[in-house]
Formats: structure tokens, C-alpha cells, sequence
């Protein structure tokens, strides 16, 4: 799909369930990893993430454009655009779009555990990234000193 063709899309799906015309730009953006979409509150413009469209296809792009449509029409009328907000809620449920978009396989890093410590008190074990100071930190449950366990 090319950008004159998500374009389009947008400005009909804004159409058909908003009954609005959707005045701005509408874009893909690779730099995109773990969202299907983002409605830019300055710019009044929405970008998509291709990745979602090329792994679940037109049914899921849909999904993702009412959601960032929902952003949009909210927040042109001063409305409550934000996820927590029950304007954004309710017109979401009404137009049928989706809440969370899938999770692509290999897009979310992995967090790897460099560092073990175990408190010498309650035994209780800390996993960590980074390397933390015996000397200066204590467990955060009982107080009691940590020992490095790797």
C-alpha cells in the first residue's frame, strides 16, 4: 500500500463511521516498533506503522485507523481524546476500533538478566541489567544486606 492509497483510506473510514472529513496527513513511519499508529496532537497528523499492515493485513490497519481517528476527532472538538478519558472510550467502542494493536514478533527488546543478588536475611532474589553497590543499597523488604549471586 502506497501513501496516497492510506490517504484515501483514512478520509473514507473518517467518513463512513465519523461522519467528518479528516483534514490533515495521514503517513506511514518505519521508525515505528511497538505501536500500530500515533495521532500527532500539534500537526493534527497520523502515522501508521507499515510493519502491522504487511504482518495482519487491511482488517488490522483499520482497526488501527479508527483508533488514531478517535484521537483526532476528540481532540479537534475539544473533547476528551486520551486513552483513560470515557469520550475516547465510548467513541472507540462505537466505531469499532481496536484498543491494543498486535504484537509483532521480535519488535519488543528482551531484557536479559546480567546481574543476580540475593538478600542474606529473607533470601529473597534481585534481577538486574545493571550492577548495583553491595556496599550501598539493601533489600528493599527487609533491609538486610545483598550478596552478588552472578
Amino acid at each position: 500500500m502506497k501513501q496516497e492509497q492510506l490517504q484515501k483510506l483514512v478520509e473514507d473510514i473518517s467518513i463512513t463511521f465519523f461522519e467528518r472529513p479528516f483534514l490533515h496527513e495521514a503517513r506511514f513511519n518505519n521508525r515505528l516498533r511497538t505501536t500500530g499508529g500515533r495521532y500527532l496532537l500539534r500537526s493534527h497528523d497520523i502515522e501508521i506503522n507499515p510493519k502491522q499492515f504487511e504482518a495482519f493485513g487491511e482488517e488490522e490497519l483499520i482497526g488501527i485507523i479508527k483508533h488514531e481517528l478517535c484521537h483526532y476527532h476528540l481532540h479537534i472538538q475539544n473533547k476528551g481524546y486520551k486513552h483513560q478519558d470515557s469520550d475516547f472510550k465510548q467513541l472507540l467502542q462505537k466505531v469499532g476500533g481496536l484498543k491494543n494493536c498486535q504484537l509483532i514478533e521480535g519488535t519488543r527488546n528482551k531484557v536479559t538478566t546480567k546481574h543476580q543478588y540475593s538478600c542474606t536475611k529473607c533470601g529473597l532474589i534481585f534481577n538486574r541489567k545493571r550492577r548495583i553497590d553491595v556496599k550501598r543499597y539493601v533489600c528493599g523488604s527487609c533491609k538486610g544486606k545483598l550478596k552478588k549471586i552472578i
